[in-house]
């Protein structure tokens, strides 16, 4: 060591390329740097994309025009839309209440959420005050709350009921479910039509009552007339052949009258009798085979063969026993006197009692005028005559109808099945009895 010389101390200097050396912020500032240029380049690849899809979806449009203008139109176009739908709602309520039957909308859960004026009417309600209620509420009778239960289950229902006890109106009640959702229900107030109809029927009632004395007191006058010229015959005088035919045509003619007042009397009551009570199993071969032999001499009088073909082991039906035997002597009765052609070739009438799944069908088949096409429709309405009826002279018109209303109340169907001048087969059917086996 040299002395004179001051002593000088001599420092290391670090590389520039030693990485301890690095500053941490400076990396994590960059870091930083990076994460945000990221997202925003992501939010900015995001929004190109929404903007991309809105540009599809306006181009794709017809509306024309730029972005602001086309939401513009398309609220004018929704407020028009919204005016004229409220327009039509308000419409359709004044029609409603302008109508004369009873007109109400039930939700899901059966509860009403339309009623015009006349529904408050008659269900005895003020205005509005039904709106909201369940139906047991708004119309307080079970029974009207099963018809729309009923509807909303199997599609549609109806049923007639007297409301407000034993003086209120006799209402009919449609119920049908919507397409969209709820049950509409029709209320249709038939007071003054009943009212009439029984006073219809007991009018023909009490006239055909008055009117049976008198006919009997003349039909049993040319019986005795007959009889005295039968009997004067008999002695060795013969009456004048005018006088003869005079005296038949009078019996003839006592005697429609006297059909047509008993069917008066049995058409008012079983239209104004309600259902009736069917309790007994009735063998329906057996009813056939009996009615047809008490029409054994007419038949052979028209000149006509009657055949009866029943299936063997048929299942009894439920029913009334006479009134299934009148519906056959009409039918059988009716095919005697119109079921005779001209060249007698086909003179005969069958009788058809067989099974046919849950019914048992009776077919009374002829082989005479026939019925036409336009008539057919009408052919059981009560007083109906097709013309060949009216020339041949036969008949009241109130047979068939009287037959339609006894099936009816059975439960069963009653159809013909005719072509003019070639025949006619008038058939009914009825449900077999409860509790037997179908399948047997």
């Amino acid at each position: 060591m040299l002395s004179g010389f001051p002593r000088v101390r001599v420092t290391r200097r670090p590389a520039l390329c030693d990485p301890p050396a690095v500053d941490w912020i400076v990396v994590a500032f960059i870091a930083a740097q990076a994460i945000l240029l990221a997202l925003a380049i992501g939010l900015a690849l995001g929004r190109g994309r929404d903007l991309e899809a809105i540009r599809d979806l306006t181009a794709q449009s017809d509306l024309g025009g730029d972005l602001p203008a086309r939401v513009r139109q398309l609220r004018e176009r929704l407020a028009a839309s919204e005016f004229e739908l409220d327009q039509q709602v308000r419409n359709a309520s004044y029609l409603a209440d302008l109508m004369g039957v009873g007109i109400l909308r039930l939700d899901d859960g059966l509860r009403v959420e339309l009623a015009n004026a006349a529904a408050h009417v008659l269900l005895g309600r003020s205005p509005g005050s039904v709106l909201g209620r369940s139906a047991i509420e708004a119309f307080v009778d079970a029974r009207f709350e099963e018809v729309v239960v009923a509807a909303r289950d199997n599609g549609a229902a109806s049923g007639e009921f007297r409301l407000r006890g034993p003086d209120g109106p006799m209402v009919v009640v449609r119920a049908r479910r919507s397409p969209v959702r709820g049950v509409w229900v029709v209320l249709e107030d038939v007071s003054e039509l009943r009212r009439l109809q029984q006073i219809r029927a007991e009018f023909i009632d009490n006239l055909s009552h008055e009117l049976r004395t008198p006919l009997s007191t003349v039909s049993l006058l040319a019986e005795t007339l007959a009889r005295d010229a039968d009997a004067v015959t008999t002695k060795g005088m013969e009456l004048p052949a005018k006088m003869r035919d005079r005296i038949a045509k009078i019996e003839i003619e006592t005697g429609h009258l006297v059909q047509m007042v008993n069917e008066l009397l049995d058409l008012a009551r079983i239209e104004s009798g309600g259902p009736l009570v069917l309790l007994d199993d009735v063998d329906l071969g057996r009813v056939v085979t009996e009615s047809i032999e008490r029409l054994r001499l007419f038949a052979d009088r028209q000149g006509l063969l009657l055949r009866v073909d029943v299936s063997p082991d048929l299942p009894p039906v439920r029913g009334d026993e006479a009134r299934i035997g009148q519906v056959v002597v009409n039918l059988v009765h009716n095919a005697l006197k119109f079921g005779a052609r001209d060249d007698r070739d086909d003179g005969v009438v069958t009788v058809q009692v067989r099974r046919v799944g849950g019914e048992v069908v009776t077919a009374v088949e002829d082989h005479g005028v026939g019925v036409a096409k336009a008539d057919q429709t009408r052919i059981f309405e009560r007083f109906y005559k097709v013309d060949r009826a009216r020339v041949r002279g036969g008949g009241t018109g109130l047979g068939l109808s009287i037959a339609r209303h006894v099936i009816n109340q059975h439960g069963g169907r009653i159809w013909v099945e005719s072509e003019e001048g070639v025949g006619s087969t008038f058939s009914f059917s009825l449900p077999i009895a409860p509790g037997v086996d179908p399948s047997n």
